[in-house]
């Protein structure tokens, strides 16, 4: 089975919390890490922005991916959010069966 680590960033922590907790409640993800407080850099509408933001990484199975990116998108208060996947390539076993089994 295919997992994949989900990156995406969030306007603050309270966004970041809410996409994590309605998105494990809907078992698109078995777990959801909130790193709040980074600083991101990045070009839009012709200049290069910065401001404050929070990661949200999620764990899930590479076939959750397109509902959970719809998920995401329909709840960010982005135009364009960030949600992008990394394939899993190895780890701790059982929790990689772990994440399989939350997302069944």
């Amino acid at each position: 089975m295919a997992l994949q680590l989900v990156y995406v960033t969030a306007t603050n922590a309270a966004e970041a919390q809410n996409l994590a907790r309605l998105c494990v409640e809907a078992r698109l993800a078995a777990c959801a890490n909130v790193i709040d407080a980074m600083k991101s850099y990045y070009w839009w509408d012709g200049a290069v922005q910065s401001e404050n933001e929070a990661v949200v990484i999620f764990k899930t199975q590479a076939a959750k991916l397109d509902a959970l990116t719809h998920k995401i998108t329909s709840l960010h208060s982005h135009d364009c959010p960030c949600v992008v996947a990394l394939d899993i390539e190895g780890g701790n076993d059982d929790f990689l069966k772990w994440i399989a089994e939350q997302t069944a």
